[in-house]
């Protein structure tokens, strides 16, 4: 064969061989496409599903971060508490330090986590930070992540940001919330006979997000409080002050009694008592503490039950929020694209649990251990009983817009914990915190409206709901308190006066948006019977309805059912004026 021959038969093996081998891809015989494809880490939108695809909306997973330091992007320091709802962040920043194939990197930060459980060195930290900017405007920047309630009581730097020149600023976006991990603690004689805990002191870091907890469930039984922690009251629910949420836990642990002088209607008796912690208000890991080292105290209330009191909130100062908006924007991305991958992902969920040991930095606590309280768990505690230990939960974009009440028809949920715990805080402690600063003065909200607008449209993954079923009826009840809300004589319409107790209690039940609500409405015995309890029921219907206008989104279908029992069931003698108006009352049940 000439060599003219050899080159047209080698050129057309050559064709053959490259179509052929291009087809066989092509068919995915030889090498078979990936289940999923990777996510861009510095955008939120997902891969639109194919036509005919499932409902039901799958987040790819996107490749997890690497472990080296990127060292590249805007500096910035970022310090938490040791507390479960960090995950998305954590997973964002792929280490104590933004890593190389971070969603952090991606999105032009390097972000260093720092651990502070010291609320106090926040505050401090947080002022020096401004002084610095002041001096020199490319120090890096300080983000701090507190209990959501508890940032009224927080607000009170406001006064020292104010002479460097600044104040507070809210990154408008939350990683997570604690979601049973907070919780108060006690004997298991308060779930059915929440008036046993009178006389009683609880163990918590005060005017913060765990003693809120507690106070909320006061308030919610009709029990008295005690605010001063120096001393004892037998008619109401007493306060031990720690210095923070673990050494909250070893006052019970320890059982170590506190000298009080006891007071009674008010007045100082001079007569002392020793007082013991008997009930805890903690986190985790104090209530896994309490479990492992002593026991004998079931969880009474916590954030799986007032699920929306205790979101994540980031704080930082106007000053390095102003001058960054850009970076601001690159924060919510990373976080919002984690969040998707904490939530979906196992492999994702269990980086972020090493990543977080890595920074809390206790021997005894591997990423197996966050990863176990993050999901929360019932076990058997020192003494055999079975407790629920742990619980949070990262938010992903969508949960954020539900938070911050952007969709239409949305409540939002935040400005309501806020007022809330503000108002009991500053009713409760006048001294400590006169006054606290407006939700508003804070809260910016454009960043957030601005990439809802970009990725309008887009395939988002989908926030998480609370679903109620309108047949179930509550079968554990958490409280149960009687509202005095003011109706026109005889009939179900509302006077002017009762929109203040309407909307406090509106605030109240959309802090606890995972709890069904049942409304029994009640009259006096005055008029006929069947009319009485006609009234009861429309009066309660009205109840519901109001609420229902003022929030859909906070009472879907099925949270809310309505109970009528006319003059049936009377709390005080029909026979005074003031009696009757006692018996004309609607009680709000909140329960499981």
């Amino acid at each position: 064969m000439t060599t003219r021959g050899k080159i047209v038969i080698a050129a057309f093996l050559a064709a053959v061989l490259y179509f052929g081998i291009n087809k066989l891809i092509a068919s995915g015989l030889l090498f078979k496409k990936a289940a999923t494809e990777s996510i861009l880490l510095n955008s939120i939108e997902l891969p639109a599903p194919a036509a005919g695809a499932r409902t039901t909306l799958a987040v790819p997973l996107a490749p997890l971060p690497g472990a080296e330091p990127a060292e590249t992007g805007t500096a910035v320091v970022w310090e938490v508490m040791a507390w479960n709802s960090q995950m998305a962040g954590m997973l964002a920043n792929g280490g104590p330090r933004s890593t190389q194939g971070s969603s952090m990197a991606a999105n032009g930060l390097d972000l260093q986590i720092v651990r502070q459980d010291d609320v106090a060195k926040m505050q401090a930290d947080l002022v020096k930070n401004a002084l610095d900017l002041q001096n020199n405007p490319a120090t890096p920047g300080l983000i701090v992540s507190i209990m959501g309630d508890g940032l009224p009581g927080f607000s009170a730097v406001q006064e020292q940001l104010r002479k460097a020149g600044t104040g507070l600023q809210i990154i408008p976006y939350s990683c997570g919330k604690s979601f049973g991990e907070d919780k108060l603690m006690g004997p298991k004689e308060w779930l059915d006979n929440p008036k046993a805990a009178l006389g009683h002191t609880i163990a918590c870091y005060l005017r913060d997000g765990d003693q809120n907890i507690a106070l909320k469930w006061c308030a919610d039984n009709g029990l008295k409080v005690n605010p001063d922690e120096t001393t004892y009251d037998p008619e109401a629910v007493n306060f031990m002050a720690a210095s923070d949420f673990l050494v909250a836990a070893e006052k019970y642990i320890l059982g170590k009694p506190e000298s009080r002088v006891k007071v009674v209607k008010g007045q100082n008796t001079g007569v002392k008592v020793d007082v013991l912690a008997d009930a805890v208000a903690t986190w985790t890991p104090g209530d896994v503490n309490i479990a492992k080292q002593k026991g004998g105290l079931v969880n009474i209330v916590s954030t799986r039950d007032y699920s929306n009191q205790m979101p994540n909130i980031m704080v930082t100062t106007k000053r390095w929020y102003d001058a960054h908006p850009k970076e601001i924007e690159g924060l919510i991305t990373a976080l919002a694209v984690a969040g998707d991958q904490v939530k979906a992902h196992p492999e994702a969920l269990q980086r972020a649990a090493d990543i977080s040991a890595q920074v809390y930095g206790d021997a005894d606590k591997p990423g197996a251990y966050w990863l176990r309280y993050y999901k929360g768990v019932s076990e058997a505690d020192r003494r055999g009983e079975v407790v629920e230990l742990g619980g949070s939960k990262a938010f992903n974009f969508s949960d954020n817009l539900t938070l911050f009440g952007l969709n239409p028809g949305g409540t939002n949920i935040y400005a309501a914990v806020y007022k809330t715990f503000g108002d009991v805080q500053s009713r409760l402690y006048p001294k400590e915190l006169p006054s606290y600063v407006p939700l508003t003065d804070m809260l910016d909200l454009t960043p957030l409206r601005q990439l809802q607008e970009k990725y309008r449209g887009k395939t988002l993954a989908p926030a998480e709901a609370p679903q109620f079923a309108a047949d179930d009826e509550i079968r554990q009840s958490v409280s149960r308190r009687a509202w005095n809300i003011e109706f026109n004589t005889g009939q179900s319409s509302f006077t002017p006066a009762a929109q203040r107790q309407l909307r406090q209690l509106f605030d109240d039940l959309v802090v606890a948006g995972r709890l069904k609500v049942a409304i029994h409405g009640h009259t006096d015995n005055h008029g006929a019977p069947q009319l009485n309890e006609q009234l009861s029921e429309d009066r309660a219907l009205a109840v519901q309805h109001w609420l229902e206008g003022h929030g859909a989104s906070a009472f879907p279908a099925g949270r809310v059912q309505v109970y009528a029992h006319g003059a049936a069931e009377p709390v005080a003698s029909n026979a005074t004026d003031a009696g009757r108006a006692q018996n004309r009352r609607v009680e709000v049940v909140l329960g499981n």
